[in-house]
């Protein structure tokens, strides 16, 4: 299954996993959570628990007002079919300059600050 996977601080890498439950969660460190952020059917794999266990913040989904904490993926998710699938050469270019620069996180009190790398 071909993903695009996204580290803190870094950029994201095309990646090919057998797309067991085991190589999702090695990637994102533990049990992972799908989430549906995008208007497309690409679902956004993170540690389900990336906020709790205090990983590092690494991307904002400014459409939500949310940050996904930890290493994620990127993979093709078809309404009504249980399993991910392998994103589109078009997906993979699309989500390669969405993610491509990287971000830092700093807290001003209750503010979040959030600088992207030119």
């Amino acid at each position: 299954m071909r993903v695009l996977v996204v580290e803190p601080g870094k950029r994201p890498v095309e990646q090919e996993i057998d797309g067991s439950l085991e190589s999702m969660q090695a990637i994102v460190g533990g049990t992972i959570q799908a989430i549906y952020p995008f208007e497309d059917y690409v679902a956004l794999i993170c540690n389900d628990e990336g906020k709790l266990t205090f990983l590092p913040m690494n991307r904002m989904l400014w459409e939500q007002n949310d940050v996904v904490c930890g290493t994620f993926f990127l993979c093709r998710a078809l309404p009504n079919e249980a399993n991910f699938t392998s994103l589109t050469d078009d997906e993979v270019e699309q989500y390669k300059q969405r993610f491509e620069k990287t971000e830092r996180f700093m807290r001003i009190g209750s503010t979040l600050v959030v600088m992207q790398e030119r």
